[in-house]
């Protein structure tokens, strides 16, 4: 029996799907970072070590080492035992976070997701989904009165 889309197996569209995985996965943690630094400013005027720790069920030397590595990227600044705050190149990254992460959670729950799963799928979803792709969410959000 022949397959009706033999096109997605072929070796070059499955290695260009595999790169853009391996890419998504080496920004996912960038952006949740500045995504729940930006949330903890808005919510308590502030981002602290101890509350990234505990919203991301790690220890502190691993948001210490995360931190560092945003600090060289350019997202975050920092000074010893003192508040984090995003740059502008951070505030932009999380602002464009967070607009996708709502635009997946509000298609899923335009599909009939109820809203716990939508927001478990959105966030893993957000950050595999092409510019694209988000733009049919947009699209059909507005068609369908959901935005």
């Amino acid at each position: 029996m022949k397959k009706e889309n033999a096109a997605s197996d072929s070796p070059v569209i499955r290695s260009d799907a595999f790169d853009y995985v391996r890419k998504a996965h080496q920004m996912e943690t960038a952006e949740d970072y500045v995504e729940l630094i930006a949330d903890l400013i808005a919510e308590k005027g502030e981002a602290r070590v101890v509350d990234l720790a505990e919203g991301f069920g790690v220890s502190h030397a691993t948001v210490n080492k995360i931190i560092l590595r945003l600090n060289k990227e350019g997202y975050v600044t920092n000074r010893p035992y003192r508040s984090l705050f995003l740059t502008t190149e951070g505030e932009k990254l999380a602002k464009i976070c967070k607009e996708r992460h709502d635009i997946v959670y509000s298609f899923l729950r335009a599909l009939g997701v109820d809203d716990r799963t939508a927001q478990l799928d959105a966030e893993g979803v957000e950050h595999h989904i092409s510019d694209k792709t988000l733009a049919a969410f947009k699209k059909f959000l507005k068609k369908n009165g959901a935005v």
